[in-house]
């Protein structure tokens, strides 16, 4: 007996075309070069430390280091670097569990 990985209830996705396809791919490469480029900025500005728990980086870990906005909007990336802090990846997920728990506990979210 031959199982489909499609949920129960749900139809899959049309396929998009050529030139569907094609802006696509063109939109996330230039979302991934934006990110790149604030990401450098904001380690030059910032420093290689977490600005939560103070950890320092080298090279070998620098990976783990990410760029936090501080407003929410990934889109907002002035060049002095305001709405931005650096942290490693687990003091980054926490501070959107942070928010989530928070939005969920005040009813905020959709439960």
């Amino acid at each position: 007996m031959a199982r489909s990985f499609i949920p129960r209830g749900r139809r899959p996705l049309p396929a998009k075309s050529q030139t569907e396809t094609d802006d696509l791919v063109r939109r996330m490469k230039a979302e991934q070069q934006e990110a790149a480029s604030y990401r450098e900025r904001s380690l030059k500005l910032h420093g290689w430390i977490c600005a939560k728990c103070a950890r320092e980086f080298d090279l070998d870990t620098l990976h783990l280091l990410t760029v936090h906005h501080k407003d929410g909007n990934h889109h907002n990336n002035p060049s002095d670097g305001s709405n931005w802090e650096n942290l490693c990846v687990y003091c980054h997920e926490d501070e959107h569990s942070r928010s989530l728990l928070g939005d969920y506990l005040s009813g905020k979210s959709e439960r």
